[in-house]
């Protein structure tokens, strides 16, 4: 039998649920009660070091619109509260890049993500495209900002997403920042769609190929100009988002542009030919 707090949870998470998809789902699982109710909604995904990771879904322990935006709030009020390079109360708002990949949702909870920061005065800068997680972590570094968040799963299996989140120095957050959003993810009430401000806010800056292109120039500066560029390379990007990228760093660096595995070569949230999209794993 669910607890009685894992049903309020659900009854609860289901007023503020942008998502019909999610809502229904939520409605289903009132209606049928039991352990499938606790074990989505008598808990929360874990966010840590690498933020959060998991299935799509309805409830806390699932990836969803709600609580993207529970942990957006808990990013921004960190920020506010003064993490390093964070403006003051007298100087300009702090700034979040903001990237996302091709799985599903990725665009729509990159776009609550800024919305929601936007609600609490924060500016962001969402990349103009799904690109690969590095073109986020040096943009940050890049334009200044305070933070960044890359919405993905990695190599996760299709049914999942993610939610990475990056300090000033580029790098993913350590201890104790993943405690204190934890803590401020669970401190809140859940959001409304009147914290979020709207798409067009000013707040809201939507980054142009430029962007891009600055990641491309840094990643061939460092080629060495005497090495061989008479090679021979197969890539795939596993149905991911890194092709165009890649291609054009080969393009800028001098190299012949690598043979590219054709049935892996869109990007595809299905990952049609293989379980997950990890490189690591023949």
């Amino acid at each position: 039998m669910p607890t009685l707090r894992a049903e309020e949870v659900a009854r609860r998470w289901l007023e503020v649920d942008p998502d019909p998809g999610t809502r229904a789902e939520t409605e289903q699982l009132l209606t049928d009660g039991g352990a499938a109710l606790e074990r989505r909604f008598g808990g929360r995904l874990a966010f840590g070091t690498a933020g959060l990771r998991g299935p799509l879904g309805a409830g806390p322990m699932r990836m969803n619109r709600v609580l993207v935006r529970m942990t957006a709030a808990a990013i921004g009020r960190r920020l506010l509260a003064g993490a390093p390079g964070a403006a003051t109360d007298s100087g300009p708002p702090p700034v979040v890049v903001i990237g996302y990949d091709a799985r599903r949702n990725s665009d729509v909870f990159a776009e609550d993500t800024a919305r929601m920061l936007a609600g609490l005065g924060i500016a962001s800068l969402v990349l103009p495209r799904p690109l690969p997680t590095p073109v986020l972590a040096f943009t940050l570094r890049n334009v200044g900002a305070d933070a960044g968040i890359m919405v993905t799963a990695s190599h996760n299996p299709r049914t999942d997403n993610g939610y990475k989140v990056y300090w000033s120095d580029g790098a993913q957050i350590v201890p104790p920042v993943d405690s204190e959003v934890s803590a401020l993810i669970d401190g809140a009430p859940l959001p409304t769609d009147a914290d979020l401000a709207p798409g067009d806010d000013p707040l809201i800056e939507r980054a142009g190929e430029a962007q891009v292109g600055f990641y491309t120039e840094a990643a061939t500066s460092v080629v060495d100009t005497d090495s061989p560029r008479d090679l021979s390379i197969v890539y795939t990007p596993l149905h991911g988002v890194g092709r165009d990228v890649l291609l054009e760093a080969f393009r800028c660096a001098g190299f012949a542009e690598p043979a590219v595995v054709p049935e892996q070569g869109e990007p595809d949230p299905d990952f049609p030919t293989l379980p997950y999209p990890n490189p690591e794993e023949p």
